[in-house]
């Protein structure tokens, strides 16, 4: 089973960056997933939430209004655009699925609708002028 994210980049405070997660070896569609980021010298934390049919969302505060999370589920395929960035959103940005696969080192994350598990390599964002 594999996530893999992409997308992220240099980016000048105020820009915008689409990141994706394709998952493979497990049928997306079945779970909710999250995207959660990890700030240098700083915890994993949460940063939005779908679930498995993409019709609601949730967001942290520090992120509501500017960021939107999707999902194609023909695709495998999750997505988290971000608008308006911030110096404070420089960080490796993760997926996460509600689902822990066996045999796989996994990074818990804590969210408001339980506990989900990342995997994969992320995706770094950087945010500065």
């Amino acid at each position: 089973v594999q996530l893999v994210e992409s997308g992220g980049g240099l980016v000048q405070p105020g820009g915008s960056l689409r990141l994706s997660c394709v998952a493979s070896g497990f049928a997306l569609s079945s779970y909710s997933m999250s995207w959660a980021r990890q700030a240098p010298g700083k915890g994993l934390e949460w940063v939005s939430v779908i679930d498995s049919i993409g019709s609601s969302a949730t967001y942290a505060d520090f992120v509501k209004g500017r960021f939107t999370i999707s999902r194609d589920n023909a695709r495998n395929t999750l997505y988290l655009q971000m608008n308006t960035l911030k110096p404070e959103d420089t960080a490796m940005y993760y997926c996460a699925a509600r689902f822990l696969p066996s045999a796989v080192a996994t990074k818990a994350v804590p969210t408001p609708d339980g506990k989900f598990y990342s995997w994969g390599q992320g995706t770094q964002v950087t945010v500065s002028s």
